[in-house]
């Protein structure tokens, strides 16, 4: 009787353990890159991507909801990991000071979109569901792309 209670408590564990390193093989929803502003120019030059940055505050509630609900769904990953190098900063802490300055800043949650160089293309204030998000995102990259030509 031990041999069968200690088998089955084995095979819990073991199934445990590969459902966890499935589940963390890739992630799902948005990747924020970490690094600074000169970091992710260099990055959005190398990769030829625009540069995606939310600008928020840590008390601010659609800040923490877009965080929370919205950039974990995988279509927001889908789309942001392979079309932008994404990032987020404090607009009240470190470089994210300088960030909100730079860009005037006013409002929480604020997404700048940036080419390689930092100019800023475009920019959304608030935040939305992931297909009314992704829309706005994508009207900001294509009026961009038509005033490069």
């Amino acid at each position: 009787m031990k041999k069968w209670i200690v088998a089955t408590l084995l095979l819990f564990f073991t199934a445990g353990a590969f459902a966890q390193n499935k589940t963390s093989e890739t992630p799902k929803g948005t990747v924020f890159r970490s690094g600074t502003m000169k970091e992710l120019m260099a990055a959005s030059a190398k990769e030829k991507k625009y540069i995606f940055i939310d600008v928020y505050a840590t008390w601010c509630g659609p800040c923490k909801y877009m965080a929370a609900k919205i950039f974990p769904q995988e279509k927001m990953g889908t789309y942001f990991n392979k079309n932008f190098v994404v990032a987020k900063f404090d607009a009240e802490r470190g470089e994210g000071i300088t960030i909100a300055e730079k860009y005037n800043v006013r409002a929480y949650p604020t997404f700048l979109i940036l080419d390689s160089t930092g100019k800023e293309v475009g920019r959304i204030v608030g935040g939305a569901d992931p297909d009314d998000f992704i829309a706005k995102v994508q009207e900001v990259v294509d009026n961009a792309n038509k005033e490069e030509k």
